[in-house]
C-alpha cells in the first residue's frame, strides 16, 4: 500500500508543477479496447485496482475509483490503506465523476487528462461538463510523467489471417471499404480499433488478453492504405503479404506525422466514439470532419458464408469440450476439491484439446450459487466458493479458434432443484426460446425484440438488469456491435449474417443466478406481400439442462424447440465422441413427451 501512496504523491508532485488541480484515470488505452495492455494499465498503477471497469480521481487533497458492483468487494479490497476511498457507482448516494470534481474544486481550476484514452466523444462532453461548472479540461498526460518502470508496448509478432478462414481477401474489403467512404464524402478515413484493423487487413495476433489484436493504426484514402505498426511486429511474410495487398507500412508513432500531414482540403472520417482526443487533436483544423460510425464497424458485423461455416465447425468443437468437461464434473463433484477456479481451468483445458484453439475468449464466469448472482462475477482465489453437490452452477465462457469465436452460459442444477429454481429457471427459458423463435421484417431492431426474452418474467413481475444480446466478432472479439439486443434504443436494425447472443437471465441476490445464452445468426426467413422476413438460427450446441426445466410452464411450442434443438445438438456432437459420451449426451438430450 506504501507503493501506492507513494505514486499518488509523485502524481501530485508533479500536478502542481502542472497547474492541474485534479487528474482523471480511466482503464482504457488509445484504441477504445475493452482488454488492454499492461503499457497502458495507468488505473491500476495509479490506484493498485485491476478489475475491468473503472476510473481513479486524484486531487491534491483527495483521491477515489470509481466501479460498479462486480467490483465493490475486490475494490475495497485493492484500495484498503491506500487513502483512495471507493466510489460505488449505481448507488443513489455515490455521485458520478464530474459532480464529484464539481463540489470538490473552484471555478478556474484544472483538470488533466491523457487524451490518448479518451475518445473525441468523450472528451467533448467531458469538456463541456466540466465548462459549466467553470472548471477547464487539460489535454495531458500526468501518469506518463511518473511511470518510469512502465512496461513496454507489446512487440509480438502478428500473423496473416488465411482467406480460407475469413472468405475475403484484404484487398476486396478495402474496395468495399473505399466504396463506404465515397457515400460518407471522405477523402481519408482513421482507424485506431483494434478489432476494425484486424478484419480490414486480414491480420491476427495476441497483443492482449482473449481478443486476437494486432496493437496499431490505419490510414486509408482513396488509393492508399497505410498499418501504422512497430517494426518489431513484423517478418519477411507479413511484409511480403502486406505488400501483396498493397498495404505500405509505417512506424506506429508516425501516425500523427502522417494526420498533420493530411492535406488541408481532405475530408476526414473519424468514427468519434473510437478514435482518441489526441490522434483527432493532429488533424488539421481546415480539414472537413465526418463523424460518423466506422464502416468497418458495421461491415465486419455481417458475417459471409465462409466465415460462418467457421463458426459451425467451432460450435461443434465447443460442444465436444462442453460435453468432456460436464462430464467430469459429474464424476469429481462429490470430491469437495472444486472450486469456481479450478472447474474454469479444467474447462479451458478440454477447449485446448480442440484443432485450432487459440485460447478463451473471455474469462469464465464461474459463479456458484450466491455468486452467480453477480452478472459479470470473477472468481479470485480469497474469495472464490467451493463446489458442493447442491444449489445451481452458472458457468458463462467461450473460445476463440481460428474457425470462430465462441460465448456460451449453461445454468446446472448440482443437486436436487427447489420449486423457485426450476420456475425462475424455466421462465429464462420461454423468453430464450421465444427471442430464438422469433421471426421479424428486414429493418427491425434489436429493441424492438428484447420485450420476447422478458415478458414471461414481466408478467410475474421479475427482470434482469443486463441487455439480452451482443454482437458476436469471427475469431475476433466476443463483444462486437453494432448490432446489440437489449432495452436501450439502438438503431442499427439486424441484417443477415449478424451475430449475436441471446441469453436472458434471472438473478437472487446472495442465493443463485440463472443465465441461458446460445449464439445465433440472423437469417432470411421467407419473403411475403408484406416484405421480407428474418429469422435466428441457432448456432451454439449444448444441452440445456433439464432438471431445471418445469415442463408444466412450457406449451408445446416450447417443447417442440427444446426437444428439436435437443436433436439438433446431438446429431452434431456425438459422432465426435465415444461410446461413453453419447451415452450420457443422449440421455441429456432425449425429448421430453408430455
Amino acid at each position: 500500500m506504501e507503493q501506492i501512496k507513494n505514486r499518488i504523491a509523485l502524481l501530485r508532485k508533479v500536478m502542481k508543477e502542472q497547474g492541474i488541480t485534479a487528474c482523471i484515470i480511466p482503464g482504457t488505452d488509445p484504441h477504445a479496447s475493452e482488454y488492454i495492455a499492461d503499457h497502458w494499465k495507468e488505473r491500476e498503477w495509479i490506484s493498485g485496482f485491476d478489475g475491468s471497469a473503472g476510473t481513479a480521481v486524484v486531487t491534491l487533497d483527495k483521491a477515489g475509483l470509481w466501479t460498479d458492483s462486480r467490483y465493490f468487494l475486490h475494490a475495497a479490497e485493492q484500495l484498503e490503506g491506500t487513502g483512495i476511498e471507493l466510489m460505488k457507482q449505481g448507488l443513489p448516494e455515490t455521485l458520478e465523476i464530474i459532480p464529484w470534481l464539481s463540489s470538490v474544486l473552484k471555478p478556474g481550476d484544472k483538470v488533466g487528462v491523457n487524451a490518448q484514452v479518451f475518445s473525441v466523444n468523450a472528451y467533448a462532453a467531458m469538456k463541456s461538463e466540466l465548462g459549466m461548472s467553470r472548471l477547464e479540461l487539460v489535454s495531458i498526460d500526468l501518469p506518463g510523467k511518473v511511470w518510469s518502470d512502465r512496461p513496454l508496448i507489446p512487440m509480438n509478432p502478428f500473423f496473416v489471417f488465411d482467406t480460407k478462414y475469413s472468405g475475403k481477401s484484404a484487398t476486396e474489403k478495402l474496395t468495399t471499404l473505399r466504396s463506404e467512404m465515397k457515400k460518407l464524402f471522405a477523402d481519408v478515413f482513421v482507424i485506431s480499433a483494434l478489432d476494425d484493423i484486424a478484419w480490414l487487413f486480414n491480420i491476427r495476433g495476441n497483443d492482449v488478453d482473449y481478443n486476437p489484436v494486432v496493437i496499431s493504426f490505419a490510414l486509408v484514402e482513396g488509393e492508399k492504405a497505410t498499418l501504422f505498426i512497430a517494426p518489431e511486429k513484423l517478418n519477411s511474410d507479413t511484409k511480403k503479404y502486406l505488400a501483396a495487398e498493397n498495404v505500405e507500412v509505417a512506424d506506429y508513432n508516425k501516425i500523427y506525422d502522417a494526420l498533420k500531414n493530411i492535406s488541408p482540403d481532405k475530408a476526414v472520417l473519424i468514427d468519434g466514439g473510437k478514435l482518441n482526443q489526441s490522434l483527432f487533436e493532429s488533424i488539421p483544423t481546415t480539414c472537413a470532419i465526418r463523424n460518423s460510425m466506422s464502416p468497418v464497424f458495421k461491415l465486419k458485423s455481417m458475417k459471409n458464408e465462409v466465415e460462418m461455416n467457421g463458426v459451425r465447425r467451432a460450435m461443434v468443437k465447443d460442444g465436444v469440450a462442453l460435453t468432456k468437461f460436464f462430464m467430469w464434473l459429474e464424476n469429481n463433484l462429490n470430491s469437495g476439491e472444486l472450486s469456481e477456479i479450478s472447474i474454469s481451468e479444467k474447462l479451458c483445458a478440454f477447449r485446448a484439446e480442440e484443432e485450432n484453439f487459440v485460447g478463451e475468449s473471455f474469462g469464465t464466469i464461474a459463479g456458484y450459487a450466491g455468486h452467480g448472482a453477480i452478472v459479470h462475477y470473477h472468481a479470485v482465489p480469497e474469495a472464490e466458493y467451493k463446489l458442493k453437490p447442491e444449489n445451481i452452477l452458472l458457468l458463462d465462457s467461450g473460445g476463440q479458434y481460428l474457425d470462430g469465436t465462441t460465448d456460451i452460459t449453461r445454468t446446472v442444477a448440482l443437486g436436487t432443484p427447489t420449486k423457485e429454481q426450476k420456475t425462475d429457471n424455466t421462465l429464462v427459458l420461454k423468453g430464450h426460446i421465444a427471442l430464438g423463435m422469433a421471426m421479424f421484417p428486414a429493418g427491425t431492431r434489436g429493441s424492438q425484440l428484447d420485450i420476447l426474452a422478458r415478458k414471461a418474467m414481466w408478467d410475474l413481475g421479475l427482470n434482469y438488469g443486463h441487455g439480452t444480446g451482443h454482437g458476436v466478432g469471427h475469431f475476433l472479439c466476443v463483444h462486437e456491435g453494432p448490432q446489440n439486443i437489449r432495452m436501450d434504443e439502438n438503431p442499427i436494425v439486424l441484417q443477415p449474417g449478424m451475430i449475436l447472443s441471446n441469453e436472458p437471465g434471472m438473478y437472487r441476490t446472495n442465493e443463485y443466478g440463472i443465465r441461458i445464452e446460445n449464439l445465433v445468426q440472423a437469417i432470411p426467413a421467407q419473403k411475403t406481400e408484406f416484405g421480407q422476413f428474418l429469422k435466428f438460427e441457432t448456432l451454439t450446441l449444448f444441452p440445456i439442462d433439464k432438471q431445471l426445466i418445469d415442463f408444466d410452464l412450457l406449451d408445446n411450442k416450447e417443447i417442440d424447440w427444446l426437444n428439436e434443438y435437443h436433436q439438433k445438438v446431438y446429431d452434431a456432437i456425438s459422432p465426435r465422441l465415444n461410446g461413453q459420451e453419447q451415452e450420457w449426451l443422449n440421455e441429456k438430450c432425449s425429448p421430453y413427451v408430455r
